[in-house]
């Protein structure tokens, strides 16, 4: 794939056209945070589009400053927070939601030191070929990248949403095929394998929320609103059933 301010702008606009109707999906408020996920992505693809437009001259260096500040603050600190905030949101009261609450936390310390590098250190880029290579001059980087790829790929994969796995498995692979391949320019390529990838939110975003502790017990047999267990054989015939 080839990227270019013209291919940033097309993906950003179609993505993030996507997004709004991700947005105008949703019933359950609980699924809001991941369904703006893919207007988020839509719109970083424009911003990086403007990126382009500053290693090429065709904007000043004040607004080419700030679009790659912009760009860096939305990949960086943003996305190792939403993502795990959004699968937490949307993931019923149990324990998949306790197990993701530990990579939220790790989420929020991964985002601290990445804010503050790229509000203290000019955000630089570099063009390489059709890929753009970021730096903020950030020490210890593969730590910070390996805690940021856990909070936001291990949410998704234990989500325990078939949606969700298979979307934490497709950035999951984007991220290693980029690392890879474009290893100097790996957080420009996987955010835009990301936004694509993200696109998956449209179907999900509509669905029903997490249910409620109230809903789980009357699912589990406890009475319901009306006093009835949740046991067809014994509300229809009257005659328990007993275990053998």
């Amino acid at each position: 794939m080839c990227w270019s301010a013209g291919a940033d702008a097309v993906a950003g606009a179609v993505v993030g056209g996507l997004g709004v109707a991700c947005l105008l999906q949703v019933r359950d408020p609980r699924r809001l945070p991941l369904a703006a996920l893919p207007l988020l992505l839509g719109l970083h693809q424009l911003v990086e589009a403007a990126v382009w437009l500053g290693t090429d001259g065709r904007i000043g260096p004040g607004a080419a400053q700030t679009a790659r500040t912009v760009w860096a603050l939305m990949a960086l600190p943003l996305l190792p927070v939403l993502v795990p905030f959004g699968v937490w949101c949307a993931t019923g009261p149990g324990a998949r939601r306790r197990r993701i609450g530990p990579l939220l936390v790790l989420g929020c310390a991964v985002a601290v030191p990445l804010v503050v590098a790229v509000l203290r250190h000019p955000v630089t880029v570099q063009v390489r070929g059709h890929t753009l290579a970021y730096a903020v001059g950030l020490r210890w980087a593969p730590l910070w990248v390996a805690g940021y790829l856990v909070a936001t790929v291990g949410a998704l994969l234990l989500s325990g949403d078939r949606a969700l796995r298979t979307l934490g498995v497709l950035v999951g692979a984007g991220a290693a095929a980029c690392a890879v391949v474009w290893r100097l320019a790996f957080a420009s390529t996987w955010c835009a394998l990301a936004a694509l990838a993200a696109v998956l939110l449209l179907g999900w975003a509509g669905g029903p929320g997490p249910a409620g502790p109230a809903e789980a017990r009357q699912g589990a047999g406890s009475p319901g609103p009306d006093g009835a267990t949740g046991r067809p054989f014994e509300r229809t015939t009257g005659v328990r059933e007993h275990d053998s």
